[in-house]
């Protein structure tokens, strides 16, 4: 794993700064851009699945985004000063399970990777450059191995 430097670490806060106060809005267009990548990945989600309210409009999924692309800006802004993704170890604990139930894989979170940056991208358009995409894809990568690592430990069913 890379070493997230100072100059990574100011690119995705001053990102995060420039996102912060329209972060419901950018997460529900993260998770819209992951089903468009990804369109099978709807039925994942138990709160989607059956479910007539549309993408945009349904209040589960708008939580839900906004928990996650938050939960991921906060840890790529933290993990310079910390050195590594400290997510609470109950959040590591929680989402572990939940992602291993879910059937996620690792081609999943490249669709989310993939799907993050674009969303980034599109909502910072001034700022962005190939520095911050690589900021980005660096704390990214370290969240979803932290993921990664602990549904390893997990249990086979």
């Amino acid at each position: 794993m890379s070493t997230f430097t100072e100059e990574q670490a100011q690119l995705v806060l001053s990102s995060w700064n420039a996102m912060k106060t329209d972060a419901a809005s950018i997460s529900l267009k993260f998770f819209l851009r992951i089903f468009e990548i990804a369109p099978s990945a709807k039925e994942m989600f138990s709160f989607l699945r059956g479910s007539d309210v549309p993408l945009e409009k349904n209040p589960k999924l708008k939580a839900h985004a906004f928990t996650v692309f938050n939960t991921t800006c906060e840890t790529a802004v933290q993990l310079y000063e910390v050195g590594a993704v400290k997510l609470r170890e109950t959040t590591i604990k929680r989402l572990a399970p939940k992602h291993a139930m879910a059937g996620v894989k690792d081609a999943h979170f490249e669709v989310v990777k993939y799907a993050l940056l674009d969303t980034i991208k599109e909502a910072v358009p001034d700022i962005w450059s190939e520095e911050m995409k690589n900021a980005w894809s660096e704390a990214y990568d370290q969240v979803a191995v932290a993921i990664k690592e602990e549904m390893k430990l997990l249990p086979s069913s």
